[in-house]
């Protein structure tokens, strides 16, 4: 059970986005089911969110082990409903009625739900490289989601499809230090493993190189004063 008028808001939204890319409402009873690998973060949100409901164990269709709480509440399960969720959702979830005051608490509970903070090493310039990305089998929710992220962001994104029918949406690593400092905070109800990767992923020197008009300035006059004439010019000064 959940009791809606206890729970923060802030973890109420946050709840939302997990729901939407990670979890599932149910066909013929009012159930919310949200699922994880692991078992303490679900147990943190039971905390948060008062759930008195235990945490289950599942396995997937590849054998691996999976935890999962089912919440069995008619308001939330109404209000989540009322936002534009539906059972079965995967391929047919479109755009959702998210207040923008509590969008970078959706958005959270997105990344946590079905999306990866990453980085490398750049091979040539030896810089540190981040990326953010998230998943889903539903091209509406990319394309709502890629336009509410660059309205309330200012971050942009690309889609690109994955075969099966899957797609993800990118973001590089300027774009991704926005939607992450704006979206994870401490304190915050987050996954703690994405909330270390997202401090890092903002923490990263961005360098003026790796703004793409200022570099290709640089690139333009690196190449332009290698030309006889340039050299000469610059001589006579």
């Amino acid at each position: 059970m959940i009791r809606l008028e206890l729970v923060d808001v802030n973890d109420l939204w946050y709840l939302v986005g997990l729901v939407a890319t990670d979890g599932c409402l149910a066909r013929a009873k009012p159930v919310v089911t949200i699922t994880a690998k692991d078992e303490e973060y679900l147990a943190l949100i039971k905390r948060r969110l008062g759930i008195t409901n235990c945490v289950g164990r599942k396995f997937n269709g590849h054998g691996q082990l999976a935890h999962g709480i089912q919440i069995c509440s008619r308001p939330l399960f109404a209000f989540m409903a009322g936002l534009g969720l539906t059972p079965a959702k995967s391929h047919t979830i479109g755009p959702l009625d998210i207040p923008t005051a509590y969008f970078p608490d959706f958005i959270r509970g997105v990344i946590d739900g079905d999306g990866s903070i990453r980085s490398w090493i750049h091979p040539q310039n030896g810089g540190e490289q981040w990326s953010l990305r998230v998943y889903s089998a539903s091209r509406r929710f990319m394309d709502w989601l890629k336009h509410r992220i660059a309205d309330s962001f200012g971050a942009v994104g690309k889609i690109h499809p994955r075969g099966n029918g899957n797609f993800v949406l990118k973001y590089g690593k300027l774009s991704a230090q926005k939607v992450l400092a704006a979206c994870y905070r401490d304190g915050c109800l987050c996954l703690e493993r994405k909330h270390l990767l997202a401090k890092a992923c903002v923490a990263s020197p961005r360098g003026w190189s790796t703004h793409r008009s200022i570099f290709g300035q640089v690139v333009e006059w690196q190449t332009l004063r290698t030309q006889p004439w340039v050299s000469s010019a610059a001589a006579l000064r």
